[in-house]
């Protein structure tokens, strides 16, 4: 046959280009099953009987098509299947479309969900058609064919993989475009690439004008307003830190049953990459791992064009056929959310995970992802798994990350969820309904924090969030730099987030109701507003203390002693709340990685605020730099001692089991 010497195997053909002479021969068996049909194809590419009926029992219980378990599972390499359905239809094979013959046009990216046909351009010819064809569809156009055999001269094979690829070539440039421009042309009120929009610019601008002026001419009643106001969003601040501890208190869940593996629909996951070729062989293995059948599985990593690095090392594992590199053409903003939302289009799942190069999955999160969602109502639109830190005891940056990560994941965020409040995405193990997050836009391609971003913008949009139980493994940063660019990209991203929701606050406040519009607030602008502060409240209590040690107790006015009091509660109840309720969702062994590093809480809040200062001018000078976090493989030695280990305080501690 030709054409299949290119697809040897250790110097053999593959059964597949061995088929029985049945030439264009159409099926004689009347009023067959989709099943049916699938087998018969196979039997006259020269498939075996066992292989056949391994790979229907597999359809079976996946709900994918025989022909679909075939290729998943790499028995029978895809050119070398597509060769021969070109031989039973006596067609010529193509092995790779040539550049510039596909026209692009918007109802061309249909084909990177189902490529089916696409129509070729030839110099001075007719139009060609590239056609990969189902196995099921295979007696209508053995059929067509035959009533038609002039069709034939007009008409080539591809294999699904080639047209693919050819479709994303074509309508690269408009797909970029698209991507970047699609949210602010669409709802532009919700989109960050103007920073400050209407009068936001004129009112901070008044507002920063006023603080000026009040403090050089009356500048001991201006630092009092300040101090008061800082003081009292601190404080609310704090309180809903208490509340979170309050959460961990309450009865352990319990982890739902898994639906079994069978009659799943397909998921898309997706993992956006730049510059990661060093984690790159352990981002495959954690993706293999996954307990989802491959046939209804969909990986997208989607890497910059120009990061050779990354594409090399990833082409280089045999990857199989349910992954996909996807290359986003370099334009500005080059942030990860654009790469997200590029890949968006082509995404075959009913539902759609999101992970970090460096994330290593929990493998059945997906199906209680899955689960969950069956059960949620409609308006449950995303859900948020827990991110562990593997790597604590690395330094001591990475264990107060930990203590953080686990307030966050394992108290705040399920205590939001629990009370119907809008919930700020971290920004990996986010399973989302597919529909839902084309309608709300995708990703905000300009906003470096665009997980938080979508969780606001889905809460307003009608929709909520929900968590899981089953956890992902992240290593923190472990250098003062590399911590501080994460820091301030997320500070950025934040403050973009509350620039855009705020555009028209009272909208916003019929959108999402007051309480969730107070939350709104309290979670991102006083998270902003207490890290800025946190300085200066500890500047007002040296001073006050000082003061005090100068001059008798009575000597300070009632107003001066109250806020003393509120401030110094503010500084230490933040310090005993964020320990308290990080300590409360861990299990023993967590807390022993901690150890006694959680002493330089002080320091750290510190390094806090210069992140949230340098966000603040980075605003205004680069808003849309992204800066990159690098990572490196995960060492065993730091990874919570052992996978086993860390996996087992992840979930242990997410349901609060280690409580009792």
């Amino acid at each position: 046959m030709t054409g299949c010497s290119r697809f040897m195997r250790n110097g053999k053909y593959p059964d597949i280009c061995k088929p029985p002479d049945t030439g264009g021969a159409p099926f004689s068996m009347p009023a067959m099953t989709d099943a049916e049909i699938e087998s018969e194809v196979l039997r006259r590419l020269g498939i075996g009987e066992p292989l056949i009926a391994e790979m229907a029992e597999r359809a079976t219980q996946s709900g994918a098509t025989l022909e679909r378990e075939l290729l998943a599972s790499g028995a029978v390499s895809e050119p070398a299947y597509y060769a021969g359905l070109a031989h039973l239809l006596s067609l010529s094979y193509l092995d790779k479309i040539p550049e510039g013959r596909l026209p692009d046009t918007a109802a061309l990216d249909s084909q990177l969900t189902r490529p089916m046909m696409v129509r070729l351009q030839r110099p001075r010819k007719s139009a060609l058609t590239a056609l990969a064809p189902e196995a099921r569809r295979l007696p209508q156009t053995m059929a067509l064919l035959a009533r038609n055999p002039g069709l034939r001269a007009d008409m080539v094979v591809v294999s699904a993989t080639t047209l693919r690829a050819a479709v994303w070539e074509a309508g690269r440039m408009r797909r970029v475009r698209d991507t970047i421009t699609g949210l602010f042309e669409r709802q532009p009120h919700l989109s960050a690439r103007v920073v400050f929009w209407g009068r936001q610019g004129f009112y901070a601008g008044l507002g920063v004008s006023t603080v000026i002026a009040g403090l050089l001419l009356a500048p001991r009643p201006s630092i009092d307003v300040i101090h008061v106001v800082l003081t009292l969003l601190y404080f609310l601040t704090f309180l809903i830190k208490c509340c979170a501890i309050r959460h961990c208190r309450e009865p352990a869940a319990s982890i739902p049953p898994l639906p079994p593996l069978r009659d799943l629909p397909v998921y898309t996951v997706m993992v956006a990459l730049y510059r990661e070729e060093q984690v790159a062989a352990q981002l495959v293995t954690a993706l293999r791992r996954l307990r989802w059948p491959t046939s209804r599985l969909d990986i997208k990593l989607v890497c910059e064009a120009d990061d050779h690095a990354t594409i090399l090392a990833l082409k280089s594992f045999d990857l199989p056929p349910h992954f996909e590199i996807v290359e986003v053409p370099p334009m500005a903003p080059r942030t990860k959310p654009k790469a997200l939302t590029y890949a968006l289009t082509a995404a075959r799942g009913n539902y759609l995970a999101v992970y970090d190069a460096e994330d290593r999955p929990h493998p059945d999160q997906l199906r209680e992802a899955y689960g969950k969602f069956r059960q949620a109502p409609d308006d449950i639109a995303c859900l948020q798994a827990p991110l562990i830190i593997a790597n604590a005891r690395q330094s001591w940056l990475s264990a107060l990350f930990s203590l953080e990560y686990s307030a966050l994941f394992r108290a705040l965020l399920p205590m939001l969820a629990r009370s119907r409040m809008p919930l700020p995405l971290g920004g990996t193990s986010n399973h989302f309904r597919t529909d839902v997050l084309r309608a709300a836009g995708g990703w905000d391609p300009f906003n470096v924090t665009e997980d938080a971003d979508l969780g606001m913008r889905l809460y307003r949009l009608g929709y909520r969030s929900d968590v899981l139980l089953r956890q992902t493994l992240e290593d923190a940063p472990t250098t003062a730099r590399v911590w501080m660019n994460q820091r301030t990209r997320w500070f950025k991203g934040w403050l973009q987030t509350w620039l855009v929701m705020m555009r028209a606050p009272a909208e916003l406040r019929r959108e999402m109701g007051t309480s969730a519009f107070a939350m709104f607030n309290l979670l991102i602008g006083g998270m902003l507003i207490s890290s800025l502060a946190h300085p200066f409240i500890l500047l007002f209590i040296f001073v006050t203390i000082w003061a005090l040690m100068q001059a008798p107790g009575e000597g300070l006015s009632i107003a001066t002693q109250i806020l003393f009091a509120m401030d110094f509660t503010n500084i230490l109840g933040s310090y005993a709340a964020v320990l308290g309720v990080g300590s409360a969702a861990m299990i023993r062994h967590e807390k022993k990685l901690i150890g006694w590093r959680w002493l330089a809480l002080p320091a750290y809040w510190m390094m806090v605020s210069a992140a949230a200062w340098r966000a603040v001018f980075e605003l205004r000078s680069n808003p849309f730099l992204w800066r990159k976090t690098p990572h490196e493989p995960a060492r065993c030695a730091n990874a919570a001692d052992s996978p086993a280990k860390a996996g087992q305080a992840a979930t242990a501690s997410t349901v609060m089991a280690s409580k009792k």
